[in-house]
């Protein structure tokens, strides 16, 4: 294997469980994991779809989790074109609904940038089998990488 780092999206859901009241055990997995972002072992991914996510917290949270982000390097991947247009054929291959189209599009960003990992939370819609098999089969008929679909504390778990 080459030295390049594993590259790895964060789908909103992790930044938001960095404060996430009403979730004491998934906080303090992310903010363990966040301790090792912090050390650069991986390079660390987010899209527009983050942000505009993210703006929806309140305060005091959304300045928490701005604070949490400059801890970090990350790169920010653009939404193109071809990117909604990926997203729509998530949707279309029945992979996920219209309803979870910023979903989509966080896949989408994660397999057009060829990351290593989705890192969320989100077992409703993406940490599931059926998205991770319907996200493998769009990677081989695209022709494009592979790519994982983790939770935070399989990430944690992982020796890199």
């Amino acid at each position: 294997m080459d030295d390049r780092k594993l590259k790895v999206y964060l789908d909103t859901s992790v930044i938001s469980y960095l404060k996430q009241d009403d979730s004491p055990d998934e906080t303090k997995i992310t903010l363990r994991l966040w301790e090792k972002f912090k050390t650069g072992i991986y390079g660390i991914y987010l899209s527009q779809v983050d942000f505009t996510e993210m703006d929806k917290c309140e305060e005091p949270k959304l300045s928490f989790l701005k604070e949490k982000l400059n801890e970090i390097d990350f790169e920010i991947l653009e939404v193109k074109s071809s990117t909604q247009a990926l997203a729509k054929e998530i949707i279309n291959m029945g992979i996920l609904t219209g309803k979870s189209f910023d979903d989509c599009t966080h896949i989408a960003v994660a397999i057009e940038n060829e990351c290593d990992i989705i890192v969320s939370w989100n077992f409703k819609h993406m940490v599931n089998i059926k998205t991770i098999n319907g996200v493998r089969a769009i990677t081989i008929l695209k022709n494009q990488k592979n790519i994982n679909i983790l939770n935070p504390l399989t990430l944690l778990e992982m020796e890199v």
